[in-house]
């Protein structure tokens, strides 16, 4: 068996917090950090125009305040979502996968390996070249929380890792055992057929 994987900082704590005390870790991440180009597309611009407002007359208090407040605007929602994506962890265990998110309310969304009954890995133009993809599980007759995961970084590591827990046997996964990720019961003993004995003793002498 390999050795459970080095957790980053806010994983690791994640881990401790929120998973059960035999429970093995196989794999955690954050998502890719091209998950920050669209908010950081739509924050420099704005940023850009308050500075610009903030600075054109610093003798006018008024233009002065707007341009101070959108500046102020930009930089928080742009920190929220890079502490979004810094807070954001995708883990995955022998028994079920998790996803943390939120920066001052945290929430854990996880669905038991047994429940997925299908996964489907998309990469697209973008992903091949910068290494992300998407997982959309499909889970047993519900419509699950935790079904699609975008921007999942080293897309050939990660995608190898859940579906070596979904298919393979020896790993004990989702391929068998029960909704905890225990294995199987062994089958019971086949009963002896009729007109036969398993007694060690002898049988007495007939008349």
């Amino acid at each position: 068996m390999s050795a459970p994987p080095v957790l980053p900082g806010r994983a690791s704590k994640d881990a401790a917090k929120y998973l059960l005390d035999d429970e093995q870790v196989v794999l955690a991440t954050r998502r890719h950090w091209a998950v920050l180009i669209e908010p950081t597309l739509r924050f420099l611009p704005v940023f850009l125009v308050g500075g610009w407002i903030f600075l054109f007359d610093p003798e006018n208090g008024f233009t002065s305040a707007v341009g101070l407040v959108i500046v102020l605007g930009a930089l928080t929602y742009y920190g929220l979502r890079v502490g979004e994506w810094w807070m954001r962890h995708f883990i995955v265990t022998r028994r079920r996968v998790l996803l943390t998110s939120g920066v001052i309310v945290r929430t854990v969304t996880l669905l038991p390996l047994r429940r997925i009954t299908d996964l489907t890995w998309e990469e697209t133009f973008f992903g091949q070249i910068l290494g992300y993809g998407s997982f959309r599980f499909e889970s047993a007759g519900q419509d699950q929380a935790l079904r699609h995961i975008t921007f999942m970084p080293d897309a050939k590591v990660v995608y190898r890792a859940v579906s070596a827990l979904l298919f393979a046997s020896d790993w004990g996964g989702a391929a068998t055992g029960d909704d905890e990720g225990n294995p199987d019961p062994p089958p019971p003993p086949p009963r002896p057929a009729a007109g036969t004995t398993h007694d060690t003793q002898p049988l007495p002498d007939r008349p």
